[in-house]
């Protein structure tokens, strides 16, 4: 283990842009003093640096998979340092958790680049001082990583892909079978309170899953907008754009691959396609609105399912999309603009819920905001932000919404109560809680969407009014 002392500081660094790991840096240095999301953080040093497209695929990658894998990566780093990473410069750490990230997750990349690439990161960066440390410190890591993989779980294996694990030459992680919990929480980067809370409910091979599911590239997957296009025109300009993309199944969702900029996809300008998951699709499907209704979206930025819901309306009839902020109802606006949506009426309304428009509405959607455990590997930093105490608050918000959307649904209207979740705590418990005050109201279905089967995981309730 490496043992030098470099001056500790907590200083950001800041430097020009001109390829794909300094972009990627500055993108964690920003997000690690701002606190902003990785992916607004991406596109606003994209469009700033004007970073060709091949180097913006590597630079998501490493931005996004540092902040995904940071418990994994500093799982490896502390067997590699003898010191602890609180006496190690915060800058510093994150140019080696860049590092390790290339030499262990990525296969395209060869270990000598690596190291090479990082060390004049310390050098672009202003802080020739850490070339030394850093190319000692990832030397270890290519000495402890090796070429052969594993499908099994292992304390020394570290998992990168589907049932693929890269041995390592020692242990660095908690024996699977010994501490399950303590393990996927390190080899899997996951909070230990969240992994502990899913012990309970999944089998070791389910949760051994999920968690791998959260840790590997999502799909994109767009549906076709039925006002200006059709499931068969978005699918074959895709194909005759030379761009892979196929359906999903027999569902109305199509999974396109290797895309770096959804706005340069053939029919997105005219308005084509919606990006939106398979999961996500089926709430408006399943509320039904029909031509001619009055229909509330509750919380409904960005947009997607409420020009969803226009869609299936043929255009025809109004719907009342809300939000608790004016700027994310603009991004409404902007999406049935491009969409062309002229039934939506945007409104704004406070978070208590005393400024919600009057009812009675034909149907509801409740789309309410949550833990987001179902969608964690669609944003990197999610799962860091998640608590305990924050789910216990996000259920008393979940409640009220429901309550005030169901006192507003017509007699016989449909209502939908749906999250990105997979906490019973958010779905099930909070639905049958709240209809308690409702008697006259009815659950018909209910539908869990497990993460990975086979988009994000989510919760969908449908209730009739009484």
């Amino acid at each position: 283990m490496l043992n030098s002392q470099p001056p500790i500081s907590d200083e950001p660094l800041s430097l020009s842009i001109r390829t794909a790991r300094e972009a990627a840096l500055r993108v964690l240095e920003e997000h690690r003093v701002s606190g902003m999301w990785v992916s607004d953080l991406l596109d606003r040093v994209f469009r700033e640096s004007g970073l060709p497209t091949v180097e913006r695929g590597l630079a998501t990658e490493l931005a996004c998979g540092v902040v995904r894998r940071q418990a994994t990566l500093d799982a490896i780093l502390r067997t590699l340092i003898a010191r602890p990473s609180d006496q190690v410069e915060v800058a510093l750490w994150t140019i080696l958790r860049l590092g390790v990230y290339q030499i262990m997750m990525l296969d395209g990349i060869p270990a000598h680049a690596a190291v090479h690439e990082t060390v004049e990161l310390c050098k672009r960066a202003g802080r020739m001082r850490w070339s030394g440390f850093v190319n000692g410190v990832l030397r270890g890591a290519t000495r402890l990583a090796t070429d052969e993989f594993v499908s099994e779980p292992s304390a020394s294996a570290v998992p990168v892909g589907n049932n693929r694990h890269r041995k390592l030459t020692k242990p660095v992680f908690f024996e699977p079978a010994s501490d399950l919990p303590a393990y996927v929480a390190s080899a899997y980067s996951m909070p230990l309170w969240l992994v502990e809370r899913w012990a309970k409910r999944f089998e070791p091979a389910e949760l051994i899953r999920l968690c791998g599911w959260f840790n590997s590239t999502p799909s994109l997957m767009v549906r076709a907008n039925s006002i200006r296009s059709s499931f068969d025109e978005v699918l074959n300009a895709f194909q005759s754009a030379g761009i892979v993309a196929h359906p999903l199944g027999d569902t109305d969702s199509i999974i396109v691959e290797d895309v770096s900029r959804v706005d340069q996809l053939a029919g997105y300008k005219d308005g084509w396609f919606v990006v939106q998951d398979f999961s996500a699709s089926c709430a408006a499907r399943r509320l039904a609105p029909q031509p001619g209704q009055r229909v509330w979206d509750v919380c409904s930025a960005p947009g997607g399912k409420t020009c969803h819901l226009a869609a299936l309306m043929q255009n025809h009839g109004e719907i009342m999309a809300t939000d608790i902020r004016s700027d994310r109802l603009e991004i409404v606006d902007e999406n049935a603009a491009r969409l062309g949506v002229d039934i939506i009426r945007t409104q704004l309304v406070d978070e208590p819920g005393f400024r919600l428009p009057a009812g009675p509405f034909d149907a509801i959607l409740v789309d309410v905001p949550c833990s987001n455990t179902g969608v964690l590997g669609k944003r990197p930093e999610a799962r860091w932000r998640i608590t305990p105490d924050g789910i216990e608050e996000l259920k008393n918000v979940q409640a009220n919404l429901l309550g005030r959307a169901l006192e507003r649904l017509a007699a016989g209207g449909r209502l939908v109560y749906s999250t990105c979740s997979i906490e019973t705590a958010e779905n099930e418990q909070i639905v049958r809680q709240v209809l308690k005050y409702f008697p006259q109201a009815r659950l018909v279905e209910e539908e869990q969407f497990i993460p990975g089967q086979p988009g994000d995981g989510a919760y969908q309730a449908l209730i009739i009014g009484g």
